[in-house]
């Protein structure tokens, strides 16, 4: 028995596991993946390679409408550290307006910016890459000359930051859980296949796990079971446990329908091209994408809407392709409207983002693209741009939209703060049970999610312990 279960040793489930052991409680961390020990989690520019292997869900969606029919694929991090392991390691907080948007009581951006601060003066190392390509200050030189201002509050251009240490990834479990392996409070377990929360009488006791072997184990939470198995992983849970959609779900606990629905995802069109008039490999130190511009696609737009990515790489089949010279701007659709949703058959997840289901992201997007072909232009970039190798590289169409965009890697919002969740992430219905990863997200931020995923984690440490010392 331990006071606190923590399903999923992600991103934020490390930061859950730390703090509260270090708060005295004793903890269980269930990991269905396996130890982060493979030499490519420590070198930035290998995230790749790891996927497809054991350290990746690597999951595929259903057939996009919006997408000329494609499935995508979905890579996962199933490791310590989940995403954080197997990520591009960039650290961006997003806009201000991104959480004041929610309109949660105490999820406000001044209200989280204590969070921020902590993890960013804290466990989290954060360091300018060390040796950056040189296309990189091109690629900011012609940002600026297009009328882009230095990065600030979540706008403009510059180079990215990045959770490394001494030019070596730094994922959550590096940050986190390492220091805190041995605290005596504290169990972590691989190899844990969590299948469903056990409920007894309207409360989460505890969760059946499986373990490599085939065995079916039961942990015990005497205080909470908290999911943190992301953005997927959470809601096939919760359904797992007969709390979700009574539509869609055999046996019904606790009906809750938005269960897996609100699914959004930040979408990429790739610019890719071969190697031009100059040409030279990344450091192995590099994140493969260097710099990054937050930008607007209408004078109208509120907040940016749009991200320019820069990879001095020709970024193809998720990095996967045979190395070589080039270049990639990617072009993101930071605020889709379009929104998907995650059901469960067989006992696992289908997963569909609906790509493109609203008018109006087709049209941001295509703003954004035309955007990066006039930025190529510029003499210094056009430079390391030769062949082009994807369709939007080719030509600011419709289709080349449809027929090349990938995901970012940032799926929110499943496990939402309001229909499943309270302010304080509890599962409506269900006492003893709290969900904090980004599945709780009410609209996808303004950037890369890391940053997003580590502060749910450290608000949902600060929500349970406020709640331990009212009722000890």
């Amino acid at each position: 028995m331990h006071d606190y279960v923590i399903v999923g040793a992600g991103t934020a489930g490390c930061v859950l596991a730390a703090r509260l052991s270090a708060a005295g409680a004793s903890v269980a961390l269930l990991e269905c993946g396996p130890p982060d020990r493979r030499p490519e989690v420590r070198v930035p520019a290998a995230f790749p390679r790891l996927f497809g292997t054991e350290y990746d869900w690597a999951y595929t969606t259903e057939s996009q409408d919006g997408l000329g029919g494609r499935a995508l694929y979905w890579p996962r991090g199933r490791t310590l550290g989940g995403s954080s392991a197997v990520n591009a390691q960039i650290w961006t907080r997003g806009h201000p307006a991104d959480y004041d948007d929610w309109d949660v009581p105490g999820w406000s951006h001044k209200e989280l910016l204590p969070c921020f601060e902590r993890a960013e003066k804290g466990a989290v190392r954060l360091e300018a890459l060390r040796s950056p390509h040189p296309s990189t200050a091109d690629f900011l030189r012609a940002c600026a000359r297009d009328g882009m201002l230095p990065l600030a509050e979540g706008e403009g251009c510059g180079p990215v930051r990045v959770t490394q240490h001494r030019g070596r990834r730094w994922s959550s479990a590096d940050a986190y859980l390492r220091p805190a392996l041995g605290r005596p409070g504290l169990t972590l377990l691989t190899g844990a296949d969590v299948r469903r929360v056990v409920l007894r009488e309207g409360r989460a006791s505890g969760v059946e796990y499986l373990t490599a072997d085939g065995g079916l184990r039961y942990a015990e939470a005497r205080r909470e079971v908290v999911v943190a198995a992301g953005a997927v992983g959470s809601p096939v849970l919760l359904m797992r446990s007969g709390i979700g959609d009574p539509d869609g779900l055999e046996d019904v606990a606790v009906p809750l329908p938005e269960v897996g629905r609100g699914l959004l995802d930040h979408l990429m069109v790739p610019l890719v091209f071969g190697p031009g008039e100059r040409a030279e490999r990344i450091r192995p130190s590099s994140n493969n994408a260097e710099a990054l511009a937050f930008l607007r696609s209408s004078a109208g737009a509120e907040a940016p809407d749009l991200e320019f990515l820069w990879m001095p790489v020709p970024f193809l089949d998720h990095g996967r392709a045979a190395p070589g010279t080039g270049c990639t701007l990617a072009v993101v659709l930071l605020r889709p409207g379009s929104a998907g949703r995650i059901t469960l058959e067989g006992g696992e997840p289908r997963i569909d983002p609906g790509y493109l289901a609203d008018p109006a992201d087709l049209r941001v997007l295509l703003s954004g693209v035309r955007r990066a072909h006039r930025l190529l232009d510029d003499p210094d970039l056009a430079a390391w741009a030769g062949e082009p190798l994807t369709p939007a590289a080719r030509s600011a169409s419709e289709s080349a939209v449809r027929l090349g965009a990938e995901t970012l890697y940032h799926p929110v919002g499943t496990c939402r703060i309001g229909p499943v969740v309270d302010e304080r992430l509890r599962v409506h219905g269900v006492r003893g049970l709290r969900v904090a990863d980004v599945s709780v997200c009410p609209a996808i931020p303004r950037a890369h999610t890391q940053a997003a995923a580590v502060v749910v984690g450290e608000r949902a440490v600060d929500l349970i312990l406020e709640e331990s010392l009212e009722d000890p």
